[in-house]
């Protein structure tokens, strides 16, 4: 098995723009498309290898055929013929829903679905953009609902300016949305269960309203309060910084203008590698190698004892993996 990049599933949103076309330096520019499925196996949208003897192959041709040396023992246990994750860039020119995310029982109950437990590294973000994440104050369910029905959810909302750099996470239950003029990476649970909750009442070119899930979520969202819910967490050149610990994934910062080596097969889990700036040259130790720059994600199979980060132009990393 060899490091792994797979084609572009790109999607149009009602809040897409041309950033996602520009950021990944695609031939085409792309309009209205709000995200990049990078690594994915949801529903009819599966990732197919890109380069090498498997290109064509798609994420569950792998998994079936290679089994625990892609996923890792403890992943392939877990998780079986599934990959559990998804690996996206979110481009909001227009704000995003109001929306909330099951959990795994939940999920699992009504939909037979994952739960979704995802979080967000803000690679851009204009002057004054930001996003809702938690509440602002202690309400009921009741009250919820009315608030969503006279259209003043937001007040009791948690708003976060942002710069680039910055991390959510969000488990599943916590209202959130992303607001326009923000570019992120996002990682998450492989699931596509969305309850959206608000939508500014936007409708579309026929003059319909987007569906709303208000009843549905109330079981599902987490009415407590917290303080901080924006990551904090010190940047150090050349060495991998936590940013993240779940048990659903674990998250690393790389920010790298030298070689750095890292460590795979020890963990007995699958590495991502999303580029979210700059050029590298990811090599294992058959001396396999393949290069990424801003915009495109790897991923390094279980059974790869190493791999080496080359910066051939200083570049940001975030490293992704299932947590034993």
């Amino acid at each position: 098995m060899y490091p792994l990049k797979f084609e572009d599933i790109l999607r149009p949103m009602i809040w897409g723009g041309e950033e996602i076309s520009r950021f990944k330096q695609l031939p085409e520019v792309h309009v209205g498309v709000g995200e990049s499925w990078e690594i994915a196996q949801v529903g009819d949208k599966v990732s197919v290898v890109s380069e090498g003897v498997d290109k064509g192959k798609t994420i569950t041709d792998l998994i079936v055929r290679d089994g625990a040396k892609l996923l890792g023992n403890h992943v392939a246990a877990r998780y079986g013929a599934q990959f559990p994750l998804l690996i996206k860039f979110i481009d909001a020119r227009d704000n995003l829903s109001i929306q909330v995310h099951p959990n795994d029982q939940l999920a699992m109950a009504r939909h037979n679905s994952f739960g979704k437990t995802e979080m967000w590294y803000v690679i851009n973000a204009k002057p004054g953009a930001g996003l809702y994440s938690g509440f602002s104050k202690q309400i009921t369910p009741e009250e919820y609902v009315e608030r969503i029905q006279n259209n003043t959810i937001t007040d009791v909302l948690q708003f976060h300016q942002v710069k680039s750099g910055d991390v959510f996470f969000l488990p599943a239950g916590r209202i959130h949305a992303i607001c326009k003029g923000i570019f992120i990476a996002e990682i998450q649970q492989s699931s596509d269960i969305t309850y959206r909750i608000y939508d500014y009442d936007r409708r579309d070119a026929q003059g319909k309203a987007r569906e709303l899930h208000v009843e549905q979520s109330i079981d599902a969202v987490d009415f407590n309060l917290y303080d901080n819910l924006r990551t904090d967490y010190v940047p150090s050149l050349n060495e991998a910084v936590n940013l993240v610990e779940c048990p659903y994934f674990e998250t690393n910062l790389i920010e790298v203008d030298q070689s750095v080596k890292r460590p795979i097969s020890v963990r007995d889990s699958f590495v991502i590698y999303i580029c979210m700036g700059g050029k590298v040259r990811l090599t294992d130790e058959n001396g396999y190698a393949i290069t990424l720059h801003q915009g495109q994600t790897a991923l390094i199979p279980a059974e790869i004892a190493t791999v080496t980060i080359d910066a051939e132009l200083p570049a940001k990393l975030l490293e992704c993996y299932i947590p034993a």
